[in-house]
């Protein structure tokens, strides 16, 4: 049996940037941060000569070809598995939260499956495949920042370069400003779980009439590394804060009044920044603010808490047995 997770993601500012409409004409980049929260895969041979799958569904299969979960069907084939195999995937969080599930889960599945055919695999490897079965063959409207950031783990600036490479440069703080991050940081469910595909979809239309937006929400990725690095969390918070009101001048389908009234009700209490994560509509929103007011943000928004630290390690293999 092989048991590989991969951690979903927070991502603080500059998504939109790693779709390639944007990042083929300028680099893109964000800074976000790996969560200890998790997709889970595990792998065993099965007793009969088939493939048996356990997701959101059951599937018992004959041949990869007959597979229907698309992302399992590809990454079986990427790989070169046809039958025998038994799969089974449990997630921390729900898909369609923001988080980054869908290409958690294919990173994580694809570790899974190197690891059961006794290859060892690198993170760079582990992100190329997951983004070019999920943007190349499955035609997905996203970009490259979830299988990155999960493939790699930790706190990181990742740029997207016009010739697609990806630059992964993991952000040097030190550890009170690491502390005060991970303890500043909540999160809250705020209800509407939905495939991003729509959304990302609209901005991949729009990217050229919002590419001024684009632009500024970029540098906001780049002011929230300078403020990590120089230990500023007060310029965090702020950037933070501006990333969220350019976001959503991306789309209209990026918030809502009911999000739009839980944020300013968590700016009010004493939060100093924060943002739905995720493509929009609906999900988590995720605010930093300091000790003494979290209580009071809490207090504030009544919503179903996620506690949530972060990851420095990536998608890696936590069992190998027989």
């Amino acid at each position: 049996m092989i048991i590989a997770k991969a951690p979903l993601r927070v991502s603080f500012a500059g998504g939109g940037t790693d779709l390639k409409e944007f990042y083929h004409a300028e680099p893109g980049s964000v800074t976000s941060t790996a969560i200890d929260k998790y997709v889970y895969i595990a792998i065993h041979k099965y007793f009969h000569n088939k493939l048996l799958l356990k997701y959101s569904q059951t599937e018992i299969v004959d041949s990869v070809e007959e597979v229907k979960n698309t992302r399992i069907k590809e990454c079986l084939r990427l790989v070169g598995i046809s039958k025998g195999i038994e799969i089974t995937v449990i997630s921390d969080i729900p898909a369609g939260t923001g988080v980054g599930s869908s290409s958690t889960f294919t990173v994580a599945l694809l570790h899974a499956l190197h690891a059961y055919k006794g290859e060892h695999v690198s993170a760079e490897r582990l992100a190329q495949e997951a983004s070019h079965i999920e943007i190349e063959i499955l035609k997905e409207p996203i970009g490259k920042q979830d299988q990155y950031i999960s493939a790699y783990g930790g706190l990181n600036f990742i740029e997207f370069m016009p010739d697609d490479r990806v630059v992964v440069t993991p952000l040097i703080c030190k550890k009170e400003t690491l502390a005060k991050l991970n303890d500043g940081l909540l999160m809250f469910y705020v209800g509407g779980e939905r495939p991003a595909s729509s959304i990302l979809t609209e901005q991949k239309e729009k990217t050229e009439d919002k590419r001024e937006t684009l632009r500024r929400m970029k540098k906001l990725s780049e002011e929230i590394r300078d403020s990590l690095t120089a230990g500023d969390m007060d310029r965090f918070g702020i950037a933070l804060h501006q990333g969220w009101m350019e976001k959503k001048q991306v789309t209209g389908k990026i918030s809502n009044s009911i999000v739009d009234e839980y944020y300013d009700k968590g700016i009010a209490a004493g939060a100093k920044g924060g943002k739905l994560i995720g493509a929009g509509g609906g999900g988590f929103l995720v605010f930093y603010c300091d000790r003494d007011k979290k209580d009071k943000v809490r207090l504030a928004l009544n919503l179903k808490e996620v506690n949530i630290n972060l990851d420095p390690q990536g998608s890696r293999v936590v069992y190998v047995g027989d």
